[in-house]
């Protein structure tokens, strides 16, 4: 069994939590809006690594990831775009490859959909709280053609808030 991590939305904060859970992984993913080179370089000490840029991504360290990238893992093709919205058509099936699973950013919604037989997941967002949406991270487990999505919401202690005056 191949176990690929899935992280997005980091913009330059990569807590211990998701530092765990990435920990033993065959590959990681990231899905754009990482922050900074020291976030890739600290997942790279982890597992071989694949990136695309996010919207945010805008510093001249970002400017050789791709905005899209299709890797094979385990046998299995998967897509990678920051922002779903920028998925093309022609990114799912070319002469040589049929893309199972697409994985995306942006929207920091941890997310599950299987549409047309293509598997799509968004890990949601691993770096600071946008809202009240939860800190995820997700994970592909490959196994032969089976392909098993799985999404963790991290544990990360509260912000602290800011007292109002009455």
């Amino acid at each position: 069994m191949t176990r690929i991590a899935l992280i997005a939305d980091t913009h330059g904060l990569l807590r211990p939590q998701a530092l765990a859970f990435l920990a033993g992984s065959d590959h990681i993913l990231h899905a754009g809006d990482i922050g900074g080179p020291e976030i890739l370089a600290q997942l790279a000490a982890i597992a071989p690594l694949d990136a695309v840029r996010g919207n945010n991504d805008q510093a001249p360290w970002a400017r050789d990831l791709p905005l899209a990238r299709t890797v094979m893992l385990g046998g299995v093709a998967v897509h990678m775009v920051h922002d779903i919205a920028d998925l093309r058509q022609a990114d799912l099936a070319t002469r040589d490859t049929h893309v199972r699973v697409v994985v995306s950013g942006h929207s920091h919604k941890p997310a599950i959909a299987e549409q047309g037989g293509v598997l799509f997941v968004n890990p949601g967002s691993a770096g600071p709280r946008r809202f009240t949406l939860p800190i995820s991270v997700g994970e592909l487990r490959i196994e032969g053609a089976r392909v098993t999505p799985r999404l963790v919401t991290l544990e990360v202690p509260p912000s602290p808030s800011v007292r109002r005056r009455r």
